[in-house]
């Protein structure tokens, strides 16, 4: 993960300096909450001169002025010219977003209107805050790892896609067991049936990896994880490798097809004998962030984790 520092002088309502300033915003229509927060949003930034662009397919679910400019998903240049992507909802809206944001380079400050949200960098009673730190540009930028992910069959690559939190090669069907060899740097590790296997970055550690029994990883630290899924074997441990380390998943010749889940969102199916290949990603995603907080209390707040009787370092 790297940190960039943001311009950090706040800019004065519809001040010059906000002339040609764009913000794309994201959210979860499907949420009454997201629907209200997208609209205090909008109204603070236009009444900053700060102009807002939105999806098309949102737009109808949304109370926006005619000021808002409306924009398809498949368009080119979706997010030309927006210095910041603002997402409003859940997990599944901030991993959407990251899609937006991977893809285009704008950094991604999310707002997290569902349960945990570890993605996201303020709360749904922050909105305020949110647009004076937008305003004033009063926010840092750093980037998170994200997986190229492979997959072969026959030899032959079949499909390629990525992932911000884990690439998962799981079971297709519940009645059977998914039968994998998993690799690292070009050596077998184990093999064992189960439900499968989450390849995840330090950022998807609190994730799916974290459901399945894997350690919790500071974004800090550069590393890959493999996590086996209900394993069936004496020696199916989770393991943490070396960020340019190259992770692989087997699927057996005699066991049932399995499915590739990347992030939760896509998915392919992968026949017997299919190899997945995962690796640090070529293009990071950007996460744009207004506290200094350290992990340590993300970590305790999301997680309602108890710390009575704490009583911290000796002076």
């Amino acid at each position: 993960m790297t940190t960039t520092q943001a311009a950090s002088s706040a800019a004065p309502e519809s001040s010059p300096a906000a002339a040609g300033r764009h913000v794309f915003l994201l959210a979860h229509t499907g949420r009454p909450a997201a629907i209200r927060s997208a609209e205090l949003v909008v109204q603070g930034l236009l009444r900053s001169g700060i102009g807002v662009r939105v999806l098309a397919e949102e737009a109808a679910d949304l109370p926006l002025p005619a000021a808002v400019e409306r924009v398809d998903a498949d368009a080119a240049g979706v997010l030309e010219s927006c210095e910041l992507l603002v997402v409003l909802g859940g997990d599944g809206t901030l991993l959407r977003g990251a899609e937006f944001a991977r893809s285009s380079g704008v950094p991604m400050l999310g707002v997290n209107l569902g349960r945990v949200g570890f993605l996201a960098e303020a709360e749904r009673d922050d909105l305020d805050q949110v647009v004076e730190r937008v305003v004033a540009r009063s926010y840092e930028v750093e980037e998170r790892m994200t997986l190229d992910v492979l997959v072969r069959n026959d030899g032959q690559v079949v499909h390629t896609d990525w992932a911000l939190n884990e690439a998962s090669v799981e079971k297709a069907a519940r009645e059977r067991l998914l039968e994998v060899v998993t690799e690292v740097d070009g050596r077998p590790v184990s093999r064992f049936g189960g439900d499968g296997v989450v390849c995840a970055t330090p950022t998807g550690s609190t994730a799916y990896a974290f459901s399945a029994g894997g350690p919790v990883v500071w974004p800090e630290v550069e590393a890959l994880l493999m996590v086996p899924i209900s394993a069936h074997a004496l020696f199916a441990k989770p393991l943490v490798t070396a960020p340019d380390s190259v992770l692989a998943v087997e699927v057996q010749p005699q066991t049932p097809h399995g499915v590739l889940w990347c992030d939760g969102r896509r998915t392919v199916e992968l026949p017997a004998g299919a190899r997945v290949e995962v690796r640090r990603g070529a293009v990071p995603v950007r996460l744009a962030r207004l506290h200094h907080a350290n992990f340590t209390d993300r970590l305790v707040a999301k997680f309602a984790l108890p710390v009575a009787g704490w009583r911290g370092a000796p002076q």
